[in-house]
């Protein structure tokens, strides 16, 4: 299956630029697809829900391998835009067939195991597709038919399976805002990557062929990039279990950045640019995963499925818009404004982890200093304390409220002080007395 797709979109590229096709036309037919992931991503829930996964996966599969042969019956752009989103549509909900049915059937203890697998065979399947074009350097309707056999033939083992249908999937909650505040740096990260991935998708077999590569070389060139992603993902997860995923995505988006403003200016080619986009590769496709495992590090695990809606919608709408942009920039101002595009989304990516990443900080020390400041230090009695006067029986209580109300002044306090004390010299007070005569020692420590 993710042979199939993976071979249809580099040759939809190839074909219209051969054709001399706008640009334009070429980033809409990327985004187009990645609107019909949207929405399959609420389609597959509701068909899945009521026809279960075997017959939603092979209803999808024909529709999918009907829209790819589609492409052969006609030139009109506009049908190929509508062909596009059926494609994406239909993939999607076989994306959730699988991936639900692999999660029901894997257990506990063998989940990783099987999901990396999975990914591992769908980098295996994409870079596939692309080694198959080089066969086909005329790009005539041979790449088409063997898209439709790709798609006709991942229907068989899902037909043929004796598995128990799993449960029934329900449709995730999305909760945009609340995400959008609690895990700022993770989904701005997915939306750039978004962009990015994309773009690169789309616009990259233009983009080749526009730097004078023949197809046997674009198949190389897409294959080197794809297949740096698949290396890159273990030793990278690896890395940010020992530094700080925020540092590692700026760090991240920082060289990226650096990397294909490089490959924008240069007029690179040959090993050297098979060289750049495996780096490229690298860096770009780890910007996902990280901002995913950040973002699960902060949620609470209820949450975690209204998360992944939340990350795949904002994934998609990056990728709808990425490709659009890109090729407007690349009609407008040159071929090599693919990279520029990508340099400009490293830019405003970078910029905003900073100030996130800065205001956090900030926010974490204002409330570590509002907690200090709330304790004040303090003797452990009433020494300090006016009430200290208060319970101590040998004063006089008259005295006390006195300076306690803070009435008396200068001169005035002086004359009136030795006279109280005078007066309490000479008639004392009966319950002092009492009180004195009863404990010598008062004791100052408070009940």
């Amino acid at each position: 299956m993710v042979l199939g797709a993976g071979l249809l979109t580099t040759y939809l590229g190839l074909s219209l630029a051969a054709d001399g096709v706008e640009q334009l036309w070429i980033g809409g037919m990327m985004s187009a697809y990645y609107l019909g992931l949207v929405v399959g991503s609420k389609l597959g829930h509701k068909l899945i829900g009521r026809v279960g996964h075997i017959r939603t996966f092979v209803a999808s599969a024909g529709m999918v391998t009907a829209s790819a042969l589609g492409h052969a019956l006609t030139d009109d752009l506009q049908v190929w835009l509508a062909l596009r989103l059926l494609v994406g549509t239909g993939m999607m909900c076989q994306y959730m067939v699988l991936e639900s049915w692999l999660n029901e059937q894997a257990d506990t203890n063998q989940r990783g195991t099987v999901f990396a697998s999975y990914m591992i065979v769908s980098y295996v399947g994409m870079v596939g597709g692309q080694t198959v074009l080089s066969f086909f350097p005329e790009l005539g309707l041979q790449p088409l038919l063997l898209v439709g056999i790709c798609y006709a033939l991942c229907i068989v083992p899902i037909a043929l399976t004796k598995r128990i249908h799993p449960a029934p999937l329900h449709p995730a909650p999305l909760k945009i805002l609340p995400f959008w505040r609690q895990v700022p740096q993770s989904l701005t990260t997915v939306l750039m990557a978004g962009g990015i991935s994309g773009s690169f998708y789309g616009l990259a077999p233009a983009f080749a062929a526009g730097s004078g590569l023949s197809t046997k070389e674009i198949a190389v060139f897409m294959s080197a990039t794809i297949f740096a992603g698949l290396l890159a993902q273990w030793p990278m997860g690896k890395l940010s279990d020992r530094i700080p995923r925020s540092r590692l995505l700026r760090v991240n988006s920082a060289l990226l950045g650096i990397l294909v403003l490089t490959m924008a200016i240069l007029p690179v080619k040959g090993p050297l640019l098979i060289g750049l986009t495996f780096c490229f590769g690298i860096l770009a496709f780890t910007l996902y995963p990280l901002a995913t495992a950040l973002a699960n590090q902060h949620i609470e695990p209820e949450e975690r499925v209204a998360l992944s809606a939340t990350i795949l919608l904002t994934f998609g709408i990056g990728a709808t818009i990425g490709p659009l942009i890109a090729s407007g920039l690349m009609q407008l101002l040159g071929n090599s404004m693919l990279y520029g595009y990508m340099s400009l989304a490293c830019l405003i990516l970078f910029i905003r982890l900073q100030r996130v990443n800065y205001n956090q900080k900030m926010a974490k020390r204002m409330l570590s200093q509002q907690h200090s400041s709330d304790y004040q230090v303090a003797s452990g009695d009433l020494v300090s304390s006016p009430l200290a006067a208060a319970l101590d029986p040998r004063v006089n209580e008259e005295l006390v409220q006195q300076q306690m109300r803070d009435e008396v002044t200068g001169e005035a306090t002086v004359e009136e002080t030795s006279e109280v004390t005078t007066e309490q010299e000479a008639e004392p007070d009966p319950e002092t007395e009492t009180l004195v005569k009863t404990d010598e020692t008062p004791s100052t420590k408070p009940e």
